[in-house]
């Protein structure tokens, strides 16, 4: 891959967070798969980062997050991590969105095999999953005493309502990739083995877009989860007058008149 952005360095019994870009697609790997790739507090210092990284490259438009091994991630390694502090660096794009900074740029999950607890925080703070076939899904923090701790408790419940959510958070139970479909947690279901392909397909398809209105577009939406119908509604006129304003505009008015595909660059 053609990396612009900086990978760091390490691995071992710790594990690490690698990433760099290809043309417009920041990619993000979790690797320490001979644990599963089960979370240490460096790997998730390192998520942050490489979120932050994202966020910070002009020319990444698309971001994917991924694991490399059988698994995606057996979750928070916790002979390891101290759940009594905050995970992730203040001051850093926070993975799970849960308080400032928040990432602005969109960002596609590929998961597979197991996938647990922060597993599924990670891929619910995602703005789309694919999931492979084979795909397993545990929220089994209750079966460990503590209460999941990165959105699980809520993100489950506006996606698949009380019931449906509470069904697989207090019983600790496993379920499939179908069940994550039908429930609104992931968005396709693929080929073990495919995941990866096609969420970078995914990327590279919003990547040509134009990221202003990309941008805009997943601003409104989180204002209405945030905040409510009235606020969304609010914002919205001041967003299309700034974006009508935008060269990107411009380019994709003469994109349309001319009936070929725009080519935006971000301004």
């Amino acid at each position: 891959m053609n990396a612009k952005a900086s990978k760091p360095r390490g691995g071992g019994s710790q594990g690490r967070i690698k990433f760099e870009r290809t043309g417009s697609v920041f990619m993000i790997g979790i690797d320490r798969p001979e644990k599963l790739n089960g979370f240490t507090p460096k790997m998730f210092e390192e998520l942050a980062r490489a979120y932050q990284a994202y966020e910070d490259d002009a020319a990444s438009r698309c971001a994917v997050l991924y694991a490399e091994g059988k698994h995606f991630t057996a979750g928070a390694d916790l002979s390891l991590v101290d759940l009594d502090t905050n995970l992730f660096p203040e001051g850093l794009v926070d993975p799970v969105s849960l308080r400032p900074p928040l990432r602005a740029k969109p960002l596609v999950a590929a998961v597979h095999g197991v996938c647990y607890t922060m597993g599924i925080e990670l891929m619910l703070a995602a703005d789309m999953v694919v999931a492979a076939a084979d795909t397993r899904f545990g929220q089994i923090e209750v079966a460990r005493g503590i209460v999941p701790f990165a959105g699980a408790t809520f993100r489950m419940i506006a996606n698949a309502g009380w019931g449906n959510a509470m069904r697989y958070l207090l019983a600790a139970e496993e379920f499939d990739a179908e069940t994550a479909l039908r429930f609104g947690f992931v968005q396709e279901v693929v080929a073990p083995g495919q995941q990866i392909d096609r969420a970078v397909e995914l990327a590279e398809r919003i990547t040509r877009q134009a990221p202003l209105a990309v941008q805009a577009t997943m601003q409104s939406g989180a204002t209405f989860v945030r905040d409510g119908l009235p606020a969304a509604v609010a914002e919205l006129p001041e967003m299309v007058t700034r974006l009508r304003a935008t060269a990107d505009f411009a380019e994709g008015m003469a994109s349309f008149r001319e009936r070929r595909d725009g080519d935006y660059k971000g301004r």
